[in-house]
């Protein structure tokens, strides 16, 4: 079942989020034919569109605005509770213009949505962004599973396909992925976590997505601020996550607030049309991610190249200091994923009395292979800087994550210090 709410508002308590276009009603929608109290189906919404006149339509669109706030959007809850981001019609609505720019999208064009809609990747980068150039959208099913999106694929010959990286995991490793035919397949976007050059090239190898772009962003900016093209070369489109999108500033800034040059690592903030109202009944919150001059705060640590092209290395607060050294979970997950037997893995810091932090190594690996702790750190040695050889290596069958396919590393690291008897009280 899912649920769509519209929050009855007191716009004394709202600030800068009050707005006419938010009213009183209190709706909550289901999918499924079976009546829930309290509920109205899906279908009965639908029916109840039907017998409104035409005029309706014009004359409800008259009265908004713009810059009305139109979805509060949860963030995915990666790094702690969710927030409820405040995003406009504009925010949006020319958000995924750009995004389905990006993609060249077409009438012609038949795009696959297995991420859910009340996330950004599938309202923005799906829906929006096919509607506004006249493509066709395909929902595979209700919730993901990596059979129906094969099938939907093969069946609707889609040309594009959307997913966060362990979606398309999930395709790839499944038992049955070659006897579909994805032939019809040219782009899509992989987004929502960083995504694993090794995925990506299989993707572009494997699925036939040639065109496959990567979309940088946040729930809080609408969300995409960083895409890679289809025309640009491979390699900057499996390493790096493009380049700014048209009509957003980004820079980056150290722990100082000073911009750093080109090529030195550290906070992204962005601003522009796509940054959000604030977090729904938060204004403490609020106040802390969008500064006084309209920069919101990402938490990403980012580099950005001579060309323009920018690589996320992490998040700041995932950021493992070991004995005075930066240690950049990214870089060391890239490395390792160059391992044959490794299927997925998440790097996180890990409390240490010498060095205040030691880096972990959290593995998934392929179906039926085996490995051990020293062999992955032998697969480092004299390959990696020493102080980034993970000390801990530890394998998992799963990771945790949020609905929408995000893998939580706070979980994560709350697991590792727990199975290795670690506390906080264990840092220098």
């Amino acid at each position: 079942m899912v649920r769509a709410l519209i929050p009855e508002v007191d716009a004394s308590q709202a600030g800068r989020l009050s707005s006419p276009a938010f009213t009183s009603l209190q709706l909550l929608v289901q999918l499924g034919r079976t009546p829930v109290p309290g509920f109205l189906t899906f279908a009965d919404l639908l029916a109840a569109g039907r017998s409104l006149p035409v005029g309706e339509l014009a004359a409800r669109e008259s009265s908004l605005d713009p810059d009305d706030p139109v979805n509060i959007q949860f963030t995915s809850g990666t790094t702690g509770s969710p927030k409820g981001a405040t995003l406009t019609h504009f925010n949006i609505v020319n958000n995924g213009y750009f995004v389905g720019q990006g993609m060249r999208l077409t009438a012609q064009d038949r795009l696959c949505i297995p991420v859910p809609l009340y996330h950004c990747c599938g309202m923005v980068l799906g829906v929006l962004a096919a509607v506004s150039h006249g493509a066709t959208v395909v929902f595979p099913g209700e919730a993901f599973d990596p059979v129906q999106v094969l099938e939907a694929v093969t069946a609707e010959r889609c040309t594009a396909l959307h997913g966060v990286p362990t979606m398309f995991i999930a395709e790839l490793e499944h038992p049955d992925f070659r006897k579909f035919d994805l032939s019809s397949l040219r782009t899509g976007i992989m987004a929502g976590a960083p995504c694993p050059t090794a995925v990506m090239r299989r993707v572009v190898d494997e699925m036939h997505m040639g065109e496959i772009t990567i979309c940088y962003g946040m729930t809080e900016t609408s969300p995409v601020s960083f895409q890679s093209h289809v025309d640009e070369p491979l390699d900057k489109r499996v390493s790096t996550v493009g380049r700014v999108h048209p009509h957003v500033q980004v820079k980056i800034i150290d722990a100082n607030g000073h911009v750093v040059p080109r090529g030195t690592p550290g906070e992204l903030c962005t601003r522009g049309y796509g940054v959000m109202r604030g977090y729904w009944g938060d204004d403490a919150r609020t106040a802390e991610a969008i500064d006084a001059g309209d920069w919101m705060h990402t938490g990403d640590l980012a580099v950005i190249d001579a060309e323009g092209y920018c690589n996320i290395v992490g998040r700041v607060k995932d950021l493992i200091i070991r004995g005075g050294e930066n240690v950049y979970p990214r870089e060391v997950e890239e490395f390792l994923y160059r391992h044959p037997k490794i299927l997925d893995v998440a790097v996180v810091g890990v409390p240490d009395a010498k060095y205040g932090e030691e880096v972990c190594a959290v593995i998934r690996l392929r179906d039926d292979a085996t490995a051990d702790a020293e062999e992955i750190r032998l697969f480092c040695r004299d390959r990696i800087a020493h102080y980034k050889i993970p000390r801990y290596v530890l394998f998992v069958a799963a990771f945790p994550q949020t609905v929408t396919g995000k893998v939580q590393k706070f979980l994560i690291r709350e697991q590792m210090m727990r199975t290795l008897g670690l506390s906080v009280e264990d840092t220098a």
